[in-house]
């Protein structure tokens, strides 16, 4: 601790300052509250800039509150390209495992970012069916398991991939439109040509009364015994309960071609991290 220490020398006794009137409280007040609110703008444009969510204080809070939420805030995962926040941790406790970018074209020329989207699993259904058959590989092994996946992709493990939209412009019929290709090919892949009902049982809880606007949310969420739950902006649109329609969605994010490379190495990396400890 740094010292401080005053010359000894007599100091002249200063005279006392009158008291402010109640119009120089109000100013000086004023001044103060200007401050802050411009120190509160700066910190959140710092957090923002370096690619950390920033809560929002409630409407009764005072502004030493709002700064100290901003310059202490706990951040999320962030997708990198959209700047798009996801929670460590969802409303059923699951895990953030990886987060990734759904890309489409348009006329094979330009690329559109659609939305981002993160992939959450149960920590205790990873451990109570996968642990005890992948504890003897060492992490690096698991990283590049196929086996795994396969095992993450079958087994009864409670997961929900969360799609945030990015892409202003994005209608629910789009949206019905793209998985009914995308999924509509996995089911195939894994249950042949028997599928077209199955496919549209799916399809068609995506209802042209449904809006996206940009940071609208879908969460596709495998419970328990397989049954898929979809929801949009927290509500639950409906439900189906195949093994099949389960693992060819989660196909399309941690599979063999996923959407997104990097968030399937996160995903499976987060995992054998997970059956490692």
């Amino acid at each position: 601790m740094v010292s401080l220490r005053f010359p000894t020398a007599a100091v002249p006794r200063l005279q006392p300052k009158p008291v402010p009137n109640g119009a120089t409280i109000a100013a000086t007040l004023a001044a103060a509250a200007a401050a802050a609110a411009a120190a509160a703008a700066s910190l959140t444009l710092t957090a923002k800039s370096a690619g950390r969510p920033v809560p929002l204080p409630s409407p009764s809070a005072p502004l030493w509150a709002s700064l100290s939420l901003a310059v202490g805030a706990a951040p999320g995962s962030v997708e990198p390209r959209t700047g798009a926040a996801f929670p460590t941790e969802d409303a059923a406790g699951r895990r953030l495992l990886g987060v990734g970018l759904r890309k489409t074209s348009v006329f094979g020329l330009k690329s559109i970012d659609v939305y981002a989207f993160g992939v959450y699993a149960d920590g205790n259904d990873l451990e109570q069916q996968l642990k005890e058959k992948y504890r003897k590989f060492s992490a690096s092994e698991l990283k590049g398991s196929a086996e795994l996946i396969n095992d993450v992709l079958g087994q009864d493990i409670q997961m929900t991939v969360r799609l945030q939209i990015v892409y202003g412009r994005l209608s629910i019929r789009s949206v019905r439109s793209a998985f009914e290709k995308s999924v509509g090919s996995r089911l195939q892949k894994f249950g042949g040509q028997d599928t077209k009902e199955l496919l549209q049982s799916f399809v068609a809880l995506f209802k042209d009364e449904y809006k996206l606007p940009k940071g609208s949310v879908i969460e596709l969420s495998r419970e328990s015994n397989h049954v898929l739950k979809i929801s949009i902006e927290g509500e639950e649109v409906g439900s189906i309960q195949s093994k099949l329609l389960c693992r060819s969605i989660l196909d399309l994010y941690i599979g063999d071609d996923p959407f997104d490379k990097s968030a399937k190495d996160n995903v499976q990396e987060n995992i054998a991290s997970i059956l490692q400890s």
